[in-house]
């Protein structure tokens, strides 16, 4: 068994949106030489998540910020005192900060319409890092 670690650093331009990071990760498996085993994308940040989604129409992307922001308004919590941002953390311990994927014969174990998306919830940011592990063998 090899474990294998990269990181995809990205720049996000708005304070919510979904990030399609799929490609940069194919890019981290395939670099990794390794064949079967996991891969989990983690999102290092408080205010940031990982989710599995839709990746083929923009509109779920949407809906899912949409909804977050009726679930969890801005301004409202006790955290907001200390900076403004506590609807962001909420937001991101409810989708959370990593996923999990297969790794298929080299290739991620991702359905048809399955993208992986980086969630920024505190934004915008010069750098966010997504950290990837390869767990498999070669």
């Amino acid at each position: 068994m090899q474990v294998k670690h990269s990181t995809i650093d990205l720049e996000t331009g708005t304070r919510e949106a979904l990030y399609d990071i799929t490609g940069p990760v194919r890019e981290a498996v395939a670099q990794s030489g390794l064949q079967n085993g996991l891969v989990s994308v983690y999102a290092q940040g408080a205010t940031a998540a990982i989710m599995i989604q839709e990746g083929w129409d923009d509109s779920v992307k949407n809906d899912v910020i949409t909804l977050l922001q009726k679930l969890i308004p801005r301004g409202i919590w006790q955290h907001d005192r200390v900076d403004g941002n506590a609807d962001a953390h909420l937001k991101s311990g409810i989708v959370g900060p990593g996923e999990t994927i297969p790794l298929i014969e080299g290739r991620l174990g991702l359905s048809t319409w399955q993208n992986i998306f980086f969630c920024e919830f505190d934004g915008p940011r010069k750098k966010r890092s997504i950290v990837v592990t390869v767990t498999g063998q070669p």
